[in-house]
């Protein structure tokens, strides 16, 4: 079995479902390795792209629990998903394993699994309170995913964070390749310019994995890529819904200057009416400035987290001159 694993701070998980997709496509059995999920627990886990069943989780979640009964330190929910994916993965004979890192990379539970390609996705200024206060910091925690002697893929990255990289590559004797041109020539699944690069990384982090490859099984793999919240559009929203339903998970400034790229691809000029909710320790200010030139109006309602942050304070986040904004309390 052979393993990516995938660091950043933007574009992983789209990466990961680059590379999983077309992995498939190539006949491969796919183990996928995600996280967050949006809706459903059971999203983290996927065999050649179906999520692993209800009772699979509960069987082996029990599996687990008993196991780890009585141990001084008690696995994190983090940990715990992560050695159920193993096992799952392991049970379903996967060829190919794809994880994507929870946060970091040194102490990031993935890391106990060793790996055949590392990839970096762009790094940037997320997670300051556990990962670092300066770029090159961050960069470090994420570079710390790479194996002694094993490939190493990183995408464009600030200058700070480049040096860290080049440095840790030196330091594991880890080859290492800068992928930094987008891929042209083909049908992408996912929307936006910026889906290009990670798609490129992608297939250099295939090829550096010795995944024979044709242009059937990349055209496919790539175009039937999916991934939920990245600028998905939703056509057949509510009748009451002139326009498409975009959902986006953008969650720092550099995701949230993807979105408005993607949009001006997508829709030109058209404003959108934003709906917008996030958690606590999240840069608003940086987002929101992004999100102003397209949008005609805001709403700010609360996200069901313990982490969420009540929608008046987001909406003192916005810059002077901002579009008009709602502010919601509890959706019922």
């Amino acid at each position: 079995t052979k393993v990516i694993h995938v660091a950043g701070t933007n574009g992983k998980g789209s990466v990961c479902a680059f590379v999983e997709s077309v992995a498939r496509a190539a006949g491969y059995r796919t183990g996928l390795f995600t996280s967050p999920h949006l809706i459903d627990y059971r999203e983290r886990i996927r065999v050649s792209g179906g999520e692993i069943s209800e009772d699979e989780v509960l069987m082996h979640l029990m599996e687990l629990r008993n196991l780890v009964k009585g141990w001084e330190f008690h696995p994190t929910f983090f940990e715990l998903t992560l050695a159920l994916a193993m096992r799952h993965f392991r049970d379903r004979n996967c060829e190919l394993i794809v994880l994507e890192t929870g946060m970091g990379g040194r102490l990031d539970a993935t890391s106990a699994v060793p790996s055949d390609v590392a990839v970096l996705t762009s790094i940037s200024m997320d997670h300051q309170q556990w990962l670092g206060d300066t770029l090159a910091e961050i960069a470090a925690e994420k570079a710390a995913i790479m194996r002694f002697g094993k490939p190493a893929l990183s995408g464009p990255q600030e200058a700070e964070a480049r040096t860290v990289i080049e440095e840790t590559a030196n330091e594991t004797r880890a080859p290492l390749e800068f992928v930094e041109e987008p891929l042209g020539g083909y049908s992408l699944g996912l929307p936006g310019h910026h889906q290009r690069l990670n798609a490129a990384l992608a297939l250099s982090a295939l090829h550096a994995c010795r995944i024979p490859l044709n242009y059937e099984s990349v055209r496919h793999g790539l175009s039937s890529t999916r991934h939920p919240g990245r600028f998905e559009v939703i056509e057949d929203g509510p009748p009451e819904l002139a326009n498409p339903l975009v959902l986006d998970i953008a969650h720092n400034p550099d995701a949230a200057r993807a979105l408005h790229a993607t949009w001006q691809e997508a829709y030109g000029e058209r404003k959108a009416t934003v709906i917008f909710g996030a958690v606590a320790s999240k840069d608003l200010a940086g987002m929101l400035v992004h999100l102003c030139p397209f949008a005609e109006s805001f709403h700010f309602v609360p996200v069901n987290s313990p982490r969420a942050i009540p929608p008046d304070e987001v909406a003192a986040a916005l810059p002077e001159e901002a579009p008009p904004h709602q502010i919601h309390g509890d959706l019922e």
